[in-house]
């Protein structure tokens, strides 16, 4: 008897050491770490607008902003430049990167450049003097200075007349034809955008009118040459934007957008009765629902074309319909101040009040 109540003692041992040894086995394998996407470990710091987003190519963004200088986003952090740091102004316009991978920046006031250790300043501020000044254009080097090629990067030259032209090598100023009957001292053509097109082209957006240069001849779209009377609706272009399909877009602070197609041109914004009735086509306030103060514009790989606006927020056009995307879709701000889809195609909207989002077809993501 006490030799079978020994050997149940045994086997229910055994049977709870396996149990035990099971479970810890068990415990093991769940304790095991997953694969998660690492979350964000710092956050953007700028309260002023997103003038420009730029994945750089080793997938790094960058931002600018209108008042903060610029940021970089590695994917954990931020690191910031100022012009304590070389730039030429704390107020960014766009970013690009030459083939080198050196990053260069178009501030309200000049154009720096930073190789991944500093920042460079390439034109002389009030404040500074540069080692790198541009060259100042003279009459005998006007024509070889605007031979172009596809690799240029151009930039805006703050209230000057003319672009910047980085051809690799050096950073050229380069000035614009003058123009019948407006004084070339005042500012109305210093550039406000920027895009390069098909067919060799590219096109300079300014207060008063649009150049177009194929690197031989400018074309020239103004009042005069659209039939617009300057008092009623006078141009403010603030941005300009070249399509897949060659169609040219060019967006106003005041009477919304023009549109280009081969030789023809019209308001694109009245045409789709995105114009207010009571407008006074100029820089007032305009109420939702409305296309007239476009600061960007954009297309996805999709060929929808985007546009951010002053007062109205987000429009998408897809060929067909407009859809409009403001405050009412989780937005914080309705005026929009850049556009941009990235290497994974996603697309990004830096705010007026500092905030960026992503779109991802159906809702926006506010990512800082």
């Amino acid at each position: 008897m006490n030799r079978k109540i020994k050997l149940i003692l045994l086997v229910f041992v055994l049977s709870l050491n396996f149990s035990c040894t099971e479970n810890k086995s068990i415990e093991k394998v769940k304790s095991e770490p997953e694969l998660v996407v690492t979350p964000k470990t710092d956050t953007l710091k700028f309260t002023s607008g997103i003038r420009a987003i730029f994945q750089d190519s080793k997938g790094n963004y960058w931002f600018g902003s209108l008042q903060e200088g610029v940021a970089v986003y590695d994917g954990k952090s931020f690191s910031y430049f100022t012009r304590n740091d070389g730039l030429s102004d704390d107020q960014t316009h766009s970013i690009q990167e030459d083939k080198k991978g050196i990053i260069w920046f178009e501030t309200q006031t000049g154009v720096s450049s930073y190789d991944g250790t500093k920042v460079t300043n390439h034109t002389k501020t009030k404040n500074e003097n540069s080692q790198n000044i541009f060259p100042i254009q003279s009459n005998d080097d006007k024509v070889s200075k605007w031979m172009k090629s596809d690799n240029d990067l151009w930039f805006e030259a703050g209230n000057n007349p003319g672009v910047y032209r980085y051809d690799g090598q050096q950073l050229h100023y380069l000035a614009f034809p003058p123009q019948k009957n407006l004084d070339p001292k005042n500012n109305l053509f210093a550039v406000t955008d920027i895009s390069k097109g098909k067919n060799n082209m590219i096109w300079f957006a300014t207060y008063t009118g649009v150049l177009g240069y194929n690197g031989s001849d400018f074309t020239i779209i103004n009042n005069e040459t659209l039939g617009l009377d300057r008092k009623i609706e006078p141009l403010h272009i603030r941005s300009i934007f070249e399509d897949s399909k060659g169609r040219l877009w060019i967006g106003n602070n005041g009477i919304g957008v023009l549109l280009k197609e081969g030789e023809s041109i019209i308001n694109f914004s009245k045409k789709h009765n995105l114009i207010h009735p009571n407008s006074k086509r100029n820089g007032e306030k305009s109420p939702e629902g409305t296309l007239e103060h476009v600061f960007v514009i954009a297309e996805d790989h999709k060929g929808n074309i985007w546009f951010g606006d002053r007062d109205a927020g987000i429009w998408k056009f897809d060929g067909k319909q407009l859809q409009n995307y403001t405050q009412k879709d989780g937005l914080t701000n309705d005026f929009v101040l850049s556009i941009y889809e990235d290497h994974n195609k996603e697309l990004w909207f830096g705010m007026a009040d500092g905030k960026i989002y992503k779109f991802d077809g159906k809702v926006f993501e506010k990512q800082f």
